[in-house]
């Protein structure tokens, strides 16, 4: 029977400990395992594709039946712009890489240190000049799908 052995034990067996192991974990992304930092393959991380459907007719989602609200769906802000337009973005704040990210006052905004976006995701403030990333939308009505 084969053995199996975790990534941390294996990368100890390699001679990595301490910090030199955290090194490892946090520089090399397919190894990432960082506190707040979402994988490239995560939703909403910036680095998958993203192909999703929303029923507004389902209460989790309904609040998009009126202009100005938003919710969150697999990492993604989904905001009601007008009548007939969405704004979706990464729920991950560029800033410092942390799940934050809101809608309030026609923008998106991350309340840990403050960083704005507009609902093109252009960072408004010098915490948000790195963007963020956009989903286009399509939407029948009732059924709302969030795509890249």
């Amino acid at each position: 029977m084969e053995e199996k052995l975790s990534r941390n034990a294996f990368l100890k067996s390699l001679g990595f400990k301490g910090a030199s192991l955290l090194a490892v974990y946090c520089a090399v992304p397919a190894l990432s395992s960082c506190i707040n930092e979402p994988s490239p393959n995560d939703p909403g991380g910036g680095g998958s594709t993203i192909d999703f459907t929303l029923d507004l007719n389902d209460s989790a989602y309904s609040a998009l039946k009126t202009v100005g609200k938003y919710v969150i769906a697999n990492r993604i802000v989904i905001a009601r712009i007008s009548s007939t337009t969405f704004a979706a973005v990464t729920q991950v704040c560029s800033h410092e890489n942390k799940a934050k990210v809101i809608y309030r006052n026609a923008e998106f905004y991350c309340p840990e240190h403050g960083a704005k976006y507009d609902v093109n995701g252009r960072g408004l403030n010098s915490n948000g000049k790195n963007g963020l990333t956009v989903y286009m939308t399509a939407f029948d009505g009732s059924l709302l799908r969030v795509f890249s």
